[in-house]
Parts: C-alpha cells; sequence; structure tokens
C-alpha cells in the first residue's frame, strides 16, 4: 500500500524539516505486522514529494492473536489486508510521522501553524459506499478529490468494479491537519480495524479530531464506522463531541442584559423571533437548529404555519426532538414542524420553498473558506425571501473580563469578525445575490464596541 504526499510551497523542501525524514535517506520503520519505507521520490524547491510504502507480512497476519474475522472460514489466509489502505496504514502514519500529527518541528516551528498547499495519494483504498462517502467524508474539509475505481478483474470484466479505489486529495490546510485527516478516516471509509476496539479508541478519535470532527456534516457516520459499528462507544463519543458542536457561543463568556438578568443568548433567540414576525413570514427555516431553542419559540406563534429544522449533529436533533417533545404533541402542532438532518454546505431541496431562514450564531462555526459555499445554498438555492443571521462581534469581547485576551468566545468558533468586517460579507452577499441588507445590534449597546451580537436582515429584491 502506498501513500505520498507533495507540496509546492516555497521552498517545497520544508516538507522534509516538517516530517522529520531526510530527504536523502531511506528510512525503514518497523510495525507490529511488517515495515514502512520512506523515501522521496521528487525533491527541489519547487515540489516536493514524501512517499511511504507499508509492507505487511501474511504470516505475520495469520499468527496474530487478534480476534479473527468472520465473513468466510479463509479469511486470515484470504483477504485484502497487506495490500489495500487500512487501519494498518493510519497505524503506521501514526507512527512514522507523529510528530508531524501532533503539530511540533522541531528546526522550524514557524511552519506547523502555515497551511500550505498538498497533494495527497493513496493506492489502493477499500471504500464501503463508493465515491460518495469519499466525497461526504473530505470535502467539507476542503478536499478535492479524484477517485479512479478499479475493477474486480481485467480479464473477467463481467465481474464488474470492485470496492477498491486510487484516491488523490488536493487541498490547502496544514499538515498535521492533513495527517489526522488521513489517520481518522482511512479505516473510515474500509469500515473495518484489524485490531479490537475498546474505550482508548474513543479517546484517540477525540483527539485526532479535535477541531474538525465536531461540526463536521457527517460525523455520526465517521464516529460510528471510526469505532467498528460498536454503538455504546460511538454513543459515548457523539455525546462528548456533541458539547464542542452545540451551538451556543457565549455560554463561558456572557453578560446579562437587564435587571431580570434574561441571559444574552435567550435574548438573541427573542430578538431573532420579533424579526421573523416583523417580516410576516408564514414558512420558516432554522438553519443550524442545534437543540431546538428557537424552534419552541417559534412554534408558540400562530403566524408560523410551517418551520423546519435543520442541523448537521443527528444527536443535537434528538434533544431538539425531545425538547419539543414532538411525540406528545398535538396532530395540529405536529403538522407545523419538522427535523431534518443536512448541511449548509451541500444543496439540498427540502431547503427550498420557504418565506424567510434564521442562522443563529451559525457562520462562526464554519471555516471561512467553506462559507462560500454555504452562501451560494443559502441565498442563491433556497433563496428564501428573508435571511436572518446572527454573529459575534469581536470589538465587544474585551467587555467580557473572564475572557483571555485574543481567545474566541467559543473553543469551536473558527473566527470572530468585527462589526466592518461582518458588514462587508453581508453587503457582497447581497449584492451577488439580489438582496438588500440592514444590520441591528443585538444586546446591551457600548458607544464605542457596539453590541455582543450583530444581525443581518436580507430581503430579497422586489
Amino acid at each position: 500500500m502506498l501513500l505520498t504526499i507533495t507540496t509546492t510551497r516555497y521552498p517545497a523542501t520544508d516538507l522534509s524539516y516538517m516530517l522529520h525524514k531526510h530527504p536523502a535517506k531511506l528510512q525503514t520503520i518497523d510495525l507490529p505486522k511488517g515495515q514502512a519505507h520512506i523515501f522521496y521520490p521528487e525533491v527541489s524547491d519547487e515540489r516536493c514529494t514524501i512517499a511511504m510504502v507499508v509492507e505487511l507480512d501474511p504470516v505475520a497476519l495469520v499468527r496474530s492473536s487478534n480476534p479473527q474475522g468472520d465473513a468466510f472460514a479463509l479469511e486470515q489466509y484470504v483477504n485484502d489486508r497487506p495490500y489495500a489502505a487500512s487501519s494498518f496504514m493510519s497505524a503506521a502514519i501514526a507512527k512514522a510521522f507523529s510528530s508531524a500529527m501532533n503539530g511540533r518541528c522541531k528546526d522550524k516551528p514557524e511552519l506547523v501553524d502555515i497551511p500550505m498547499p498538498f497533494e495527497v495519494k493513496l493506492a489502493v483504498v477499500p471504500v464501503r459506499g463508493g465515491e460518495q462517502i469519499l466525497k461526504y467524508a473530505l470535502e467539507p474539509l476542503g478536499y478535492t478529490v479524484k477517485a479512479e475505481r478499479h475493477e474486480l478483474d481485467t480479464v473477467f470484466t463481467g465481474w464488474g468494479e470492485s470496492r477498491y479505489y486510487t484516491v488523490t486529495l488536493t487541498n490547502t490546510c496544514r499538515l498535521s491537519d492533513l495527517l489526522s485527516h488521513l489517520y481518522v478516516l482511512i479505516p473510515v471509509f474500509d469500515n473495518s480495524k484489524h485490531y479490537w476496539v475498546s474505550d482508548g479508541e474513543v479517546e484517540k478519535l477525540l483527539e485526532k479530531g479535535e477541531g474538525w470532527l465536531a461540526t463536521h456534516p457527517a460525523k455520526d457516520m465517521i464516529t460510528r464506522r471510526y469505532l467498528k459499528n460498536m454503538s455504546g462507544l460511538t454513543k459515548m463519543a457523539l455525546n462528548r463531541l456533541l458539547t464542542e458542536d452545540a451551538p451556543t457561543p457565549d455560554d463561558e463568556h456572557e453578560e446579562p442584559v437587564s435587571e431580570e438578568k434574561i441571559r444574552l443568548h435567550d435574548h438573541r433567540l427573542e430578538t431573532v423571533k420579533q424579526e421573523l414576525l416583523l417580516t410576516g413570514a408564514k414558512r420558516i427555516l432554522d438553519l443550524g437548529c442545534g437543540e431546538g431553542k428557537l424552534l419552541k419559540l417559534l412554534l408558540a406563534e400562530k403566524q408560523f404555519e410551517f418551520i423546519l429544522g435543520m442541523d448537521v449533529s443527528l444527536r443535537a436533533l434528538e434533544i431538539a426532538k425531545e425538547r419539543l417533545n414532538l411525540e406528545k404533541l398535538s396532530s395540529k402542532y405536529r403538522a407545523r414542524i419538522e427535523l431534518i438532518q443536512s448541511a449548509l454546505t451541500y444543496r439540498d431541496q427540502r431547503l427550498c420553498g420557504y418565506d424567510a431562514a434564521a442562522l443563529v450564531e451559525v457562520i462562526e462555526h464554519l471555516d471561512e473558506s467553506r462559507l462560500q459555499a454555504l452562501t451560494g445554498n443559502v441565498f442563491g438555492f433556497a433563496r428564501p425571501e428573508y435571511v436572518i443571521i446572527t454573529t459575534p462581534n469581536r470589538e465587544y469581547n474585551v467587555l467580557f473580563e473572564s475572557m483571555p485576551e485574543g481567545k474566541l468566545r467559543h473553543s469551536d468558533h473558527r473566527f470572530e469578525w468585527t462589526r466592518t468586517e461582518f458588514e462587508t460579507w453581508a453587503n457582497t452577499i447581497a449584492g451577488n445575490h439580489g438582496y438588500t441588507v440592514t444590520f441591528k445590534p443585538v444586546g446591551p449597546l457600548n458607544e464605542t464596541l457596539g453590541a455582543p451580537t450583530q444581525m443581518a436582515i436580507f430581503k430579497i429584491v422586489d
């Protein structure tokens, strides 16, 4: 099985410093069931490629004390393990490139936080679910995916295509992120592991998935497959991920907005509800609905004839279902609301045909590079008459006494914008998609710094 990683960032030879592997040497690393050979097929300041070939010992695999498979009687003798990139490849990545995956570079530490252009090639990858699974897992992380599917047998073409792909990925990201993505996702594609999965695998998943898995639209699928479809471990991991994914950015740093000490989060939801009422809209989208707090407020208003709550997290939707008591609602109320799982970075026909959409503290949980896909889907594809977006005002952060300087309000925030940055972005979106936009502060207003939350109200041009 073969893995290559290429960069063209000048000088490309920095890749050797980051991976702690000398470009003039062939290095061999011992693995429990074989070896990994590491070398550089090409080295120049313009382009540098590192390759890792993993060779497994078939006899050692048969003699393994690990639990045997149960697909068929001769599985331990007839299988793809020595030839296909599976959890063995992940184990090799973790051992060969552990420092780089953990964000350490002894000689050039400044490189670890720099996004670089990478091209990755994996040959071959077993994928249960086909190319759709590859794209579902990789595209939300910013990868461009090229997958070449192989025939089962080039002589007996009637047998059809196999589940094996040669996969080429391109992305601009940090090297540590790239390696973590590969470590987690390679066994997810295979939907299998070569070793027994225990509680310790949950910790590995949370460690390697830190900063990206909690908000990934395929979080549930990735978690379940990584943990070998063990329901108890999957539930444990998803419960812990949910605390990272919860779209309540002011839980750690917020102030009362009145003498009655109404929380900023509650005040924000009430403000959004009032703005939706003012639009006269009857069919409402709550995009990134989370645990359903806004949905509960909207359901109490007779004006809203139908409400669709959408979120990427199945666990969050389960909590929303419980919060709304959907099973106990009368048929009249139950007919007015629906919950669906989807991602804002993908087109979904179910989001079309609504009067208004609300995105409450959602956009800051996405990498800025993915906002274009979100705005194209919301403003260009779904295209409701009104769109209301709220997001933190970074300028206000200095007024939170408990908040360290330079930190964001929530550990999962990818960015927080100033009022000027938010207004520039919103005006661009409005101009590109045929909307007008107005801005309102939400929360206690500081004369110099504004309010803790900023809100944009978009209306389609008649």
